[in-house]
């Protein structure tokens, strides 16, 4: 893989430094965990062929978004977790020694006022990024971010060279290494969250040269992300959020003296992002009942009572921007994100507990486009909800899914 460097950055204010390294590689494996022998050759088809990933006790199906036929399947120890790489092909599954890359052997390519269409064998790309503690995968702004929890390192190349598997990448480090999240920007920038191994506490933008340019150290706890219209950034707090905005932060206060919205989905067609709710510093395991809507542009925050519990892997939008919450009652809730109203409730899986180890399956949702999807670990199913026509297809799985990405 090829490494791109700039210049090391100084020391910036308050005791930031970002310093460019290489830090990332690229290894071809044949091994127990995942195979990349060389794929069939992809063929064009008449219209896009998107492909979802579902992670299990073992390894990752690769499942026909339309047709919901499981198309592979690739062994994997341990628990994996997925994220969209952020070209609308890969998948980056997040394992013990770091973020490896899935070709979901399905990608469009843009060609004037059209698009043509290809679909492959699904395999492991044989691109891997080493890190201590993967983190988080952010893809923004034609930029990919992977953010090594046990170091700070974060990873930044734009996802489209992993079709070739030599990715361009430059490698900015944090002075403390904490559970955190890197934002790329469209201007060449970076927002960044601040923190170490014993607290975190707010974010600062860099540059494109790597100077800060901004940054708020009142927000307890800061976890997550979401990007909003406008390029609005949200990070949650454990008291609110933080809204980077036109080169400003600024702070949107809970009503509660703590309210973790650690975990949030966003819509570029929204100013308003979808949150949850946590107000017990207390519980091992808190089973909110009301979600956050936080207005990005008037810093809002309206509270929405759902009467039903939900999780961390619950949040959606639609392509309208409406937020979606899948509740422990089975239930798709279906709620403006101007008026907190709930437009509508789609029946989908049977009514659920969450498990106490938040490792365990549980009912998943991912959206592409106008259909959610919603894993049923209970009985090793896959649901499509048409969000237009509340309309349902159920595909059978040849495991318990745990989480779901897509492209």
């Amino acid at each position: 893989m090829k490494t791109l460097l700039r210049p090391g950055v100084a020391a910036l204010s308050a005791g930031l430094a970002v310093t460019l390294l290489a830090g990332c590689s690229s290894t071809d494996t044949d091994t127990d965990t995942g195979s990349t022998a060389p794929a069939g050759t992809p063929a064009e088809t008449a219209s896009a062929q998107p492909r979802l990933a579902l992670t299990y006790d073992g390894g990752v199906l690769v499942v026909d978004a339309t047709s919901l036929d499981v198309v592979a399947d690739l062994p994997l120890d341990g628990f994996n977790r997925l994220s969209p790489a952020g070209d609308g092909r890969h998948v980056f599954v997040t394992t013990a020694g770091g973020f490896r890359a899935l070709d979901t052997g399905s990608w469009s390519e843009p060609h004037g006022d059209h698009a043509h269409h290809y679909a492959g064998d699904p395999r492991w790309s044989g691109t891997d990024f080493e890190a201590t503690k993967p983190g988080h995968v952010v893809a923004h702004a034609g930029r990919t971010a992977l953010f090594d929890d046990g170091t700070g390192r974060i990873e930044l190349f734009d996802p489209a060279g992993l079709a070739d598997g030599a990715p361009e990448v430059e490698t900015v480090t944090l002075p403390d290494a904490h559970h955190g999240v890197a934002v790329p920007l469209s201007n060449g920038g970076l927002l960044i969250t601040l923190g170490n191994s014993d607290s975190r506490n707010g974010i600062a933008v860099l540059d494109a040269a790597g100077t800060e340019t901004v940054r708020n150290e009142q927000c307890p706890g800061v976890h997550g992300e979401a990007t909003a219209r406008d390029e609005t950034i949200a990070v949650g707090c454990e008291d609110g959020m933080l809204v980077y905005r036109g080169g400003t932060i600024t702070k949107v206060t809970a009503p509660d003296p703590y309210a973790r919205l650690g975990n949030q989905a966003g819509s570029e067609d929204s100013e308003v992002v979808l949150g949850d709710y946590k107000t017990d510093p207390d519980a091992e395991l808190e089973r909110p009942e009301r979600i956050a809507l936080v207005n990005t542009a008037t810093s809002g925050l309206r509270l929405v009572d759902l009467g039903t519990s939900y999780t961390f892997r619950s949040l959606g939008r639609g392509p309208d921007g409406e937020a979606l919450v899948l509740g422990t009652d089975g239930n798709l809730h279906v709620v403006d994100e101007h008026t907190g109203e709930v437009i509508r409730k789609i029946a989908v899986v049977d009514p659920w507990t969450e498990p106490g180890e938040w490792q365990q399956p549980r009912p998943a949702l991912k959206v592409l486009g106008g259909t959610a999807f919603v894993t049923d670990p209970a009985d090793d199913e896959l649901h499509a909800v048409d969000l237009a026509t509340g309309a349902i297809t159920t595909g059978a799985l040849p495991q318990t899914p745990n989480e779901i990405s897509g492209t």
